[in-house]
């Protein structure tokens, strides 16, 4: 979906760029979001730009922002606000217009009334609200999403593959806990 957003708006010829929240401690994030100086930590042996001025005037899809903790909300929240942030070991802020779009499996609504997420950082991302239900909601998809990774894994090779009754029979009877993967092997 965040693709779609970006490819069908006026930022699609500018950069598109992931990040998972939850894949970094604090600091490593803070390091792949707003980048750093040289010597600013042991192994900073150079500046690096981070995600957010690698994104600038494109979009940015922050994956998994309800695994962001209280200190990293702060910092996302001023971006979100001023379009500004600090790289680490820097003294001067840097500007960056990004779209920012950001998904996550948890209910921030939930964890802002018990304080484990932002209200403001809350308030700035929900400005359009999409749900995506899970697969186990909408089991009228499989059939297309089962022919579209048959599609995908017959491709270059030659071959065709057909979903059998059963096989799809087994696809509907399953729980579905998580979500639907983007690779299907045959």
């Amino acid at each position: 979906i965040a693709k779609s957003i970006h490819y069908n708006s006026n930022r699609k010829d500018k950069n598109f760029v992931i990040q998972n929240c939850s894949a970094f401690n604090d600091n490593l994030l803070e390091s792949e979001l707003f980048g750093h100086v040289k010597g600013s930590f042991t192994g900073a042996l150079k500046d690096k730009k981070g995600l957010f001025e690698v994104a600038d005037n494109g979009t940015f899809f922050l994956d998994e922002i309800g695994d962001t903790s209280p200190q990293m909300q702060v910092k996302l929240l001023r971006v979100l606000q001023d379009g500004t942030f600090i790289p680490v070991g820097a003294t001067e802020a840097r500007k960056v217009n990004v779209r920012i779009v950001a998904a996550t499996n948890r209910n921030l609504k939930e964890m802002v009334e018990q304080g484990t997420f932002r209200e403001d950082l809350y308030y700035r991302l929900n400005v359009i609200n999409l749900r995506v239900p899970p697969l186990r909601e909408r089991k009228e998809d499989i059939p297309l999403l089962a022919e579209f990774f048959l599609q995908k894994s017959a491709e270059g090779t030659g071959k065709k593959y057909q979903m059998t009754k059963r096989a799809l029979e087994k696809l509907y009877d399953y729980a579905w806990p998580g979500n639907c993967k983007t690779k299907f092997n045959v």
